[in-house]
């Protein structure tokens, strides 16, 4: 494999040229099993996993390598398998909260440059979803771009794109159909010059469909959406880097109904632009927004110029991010203590 065709870069260069020196490799991993990972390598493909000093030195789940990471290896050839020793720097990654009670930050995919954010025109069409997925790849790094499938199954699509754009201002937006073989073309141009796109979205969305589309071929199982909500089976049950014939990387992911966030105060603002610019114009700084007179936010809402459930859903994001907030406070205090525990340990040890 050429190794720009994997999406390598000067600024990656630049950052593995230390392990260059010392007669290390580098690779792109596709796809990770339980302790496994499949990484990509100007050799062809090989099974790594990471070393017991990676292993030691890593105090939380975002030190592992994700699907999109570059790592250093060393390789063993004869064996067809590699031990990973770093990761290079990410330029861009895109996080969630972990599912469950467990405050720990998974990502989704890393290295990307554009962010797909699949939405069907069916009657699983959301809009507060759509507003919750801008908010993380706003936070990731990379560039969010609404994609539309199954417009065959739409009547009114001009009126859900303008349904979308209110929430999504300056966002690239594309209705396609792969049944139709409509839109595809205008979704090619993201992936010019060997750029990563990953593609993310609910179950039944047509990720799955759409990555065979561009891909030219059934790479990925495709399955039938429920009667009824039009919601889907979980199809892609892993995260999967797959490289395109024409140049480019696609990304594949499985579905996410509930999408945890991660970080995102600064994407909140970026995303509620609307909703923040009308709050500086509250009579009282402090205003909750419930009540107070002069409230310009609920002002707005009595006129008719912003939607009271987009309110409640920046409302709710809100309260959201605070909790993780006081969560993730917690952890970072558990994690130092963990690590002077690690170094008490290995001192100890040496004596």
């Amino acid at each position: 494999m050429n190794i720009k065709q994997l999406g390598w870069n000067e600024t990656l260069q630049e950052s593995f040229k230390t392990y260059e020196a010392d007669g290390f490799s580098v690779g792109r991993i596709a796809l990770e099993h339980k302790h496994m990972y499949r990484v990509f390598t100007t050799n062809g493909e090989v099974l790594a996993e990471v070393s017991g000093k990676f292993r030691f030195e890593s105090l939380s789940r975002e030190s592992y390598p994700a699907v999109g990471d570059w790592v250093v290896l060393s390789i063993r050839e004869n064996e067809g398998k590699a031990t990973i020793h770093a990761v290079l720097p990410r330029y861009s990654k895109f996080s969630r909260k972990v599912a469950g009670n467990v405050t720990e930050e998974q990502i989704v995919a890393s290295n990307v440059n554009t962010v797909f954010l699949v939405n069907a025109l069916n009657n699983d069409f959301n809009v507060r979803r759509i507003e919750r997925y801008l908010l993380m790849a706003w936070e990731s790094g990379a560039n969010p771009v609404i994609v539309l499938t199954k417009a065959d199954l739409c009547q009114d699509i001009e009126e859900k794109i303008t349904e979308v754009e209110t929430v999504a201002f300056g966002v690239p937006i594309h209705a396609c159909s792969v049944k139709e073989n409509t839109g595809l073309d205008q979704l090619k141009v993201y992936f010019d010059d060997n750029k990563t796109v990953a593609l993310l979205g609910s179950s039944g969305a047509g990720k799955s469909t759409l990555t065979n589309a561009l891909l030219g071929e059934e790479k990925q199982l495709v399955q039938d959406v429920r009667d009824g909500d039009d919601r889907g089976r979980h199809t892609t049950t892993h995260r999967e880097l797959l490289l395109l014939k024409s140049g480019g990387i696609i990304i594949d992911t499985p579905g996410m109904r509930e999408l945890q966030l991660w970080e995102s105060d600064n994407a909140l603002s970026h995303s509620f632009q609307d909703i923040e610019e009308l709050a500086e114009n509250c009579r009282f700084r402090d205003c909750s927004h419930k009540s107070e007179p002069g409230c310009a936010i609920q002002s707005a809402i009595a006129l008719g110029t912003l939607d009271e459930n987009r309110y409640q859903s920046y409302a709710k994001l809100q309260k959201e991010l605070a909790y993780l907030e006081r969560k993730t406070d917690k952890k970072a205090q558990i994690e130092e203590k963990n690590k002077w525990k690690k170094i008490t340990k290995s001192v100890k040890r040496k004596k």
